[in-house]
């Protein structure tokens, strides 16, 4: 598969999913709202996940990586989730 393929089928494969996760976590939809307040609190969207004992700190550490992989998908471009998993754009 010739690189500027890969390069497509990995943007095609990234707006697909990111649109998912817009029809899945609709603001439009007040049940979804009340859905993402909630995670916002239990992952720690707004609040340090520092922690004394280290086990507690990893714990709220994968909270909020949930809660930034949604936010990323939802707020995101499809080139700018593209980069920031790793990808280079193709124009450099």
């Amino acid at each position: 598969m010739a690189l500027v393929d890969l390069y497509e089928r990995t943007l095609q494969f990234l707006t697909s999913r990111a649109l998912a996760y817009r029809r899945a976590f609709n603001p439009a939809n007040r049940d979804v709202r009340v859905v993402l307040a909630d995670l916002a609190r239990f992952c720690r969207a707004n609040r340090s996940t520092a922690h004394a004992d280290p086990y507690v700190a990893a714990r709220l550490d994968g909270r909020r990586e949930t809660w930034l992989r949604i936010q990323q998908h939802l707020n995101l471009t499809t080139a700018e989730l593209y980069r920031l998993y790793g990808g280079v754009d193709r124009e450099k």
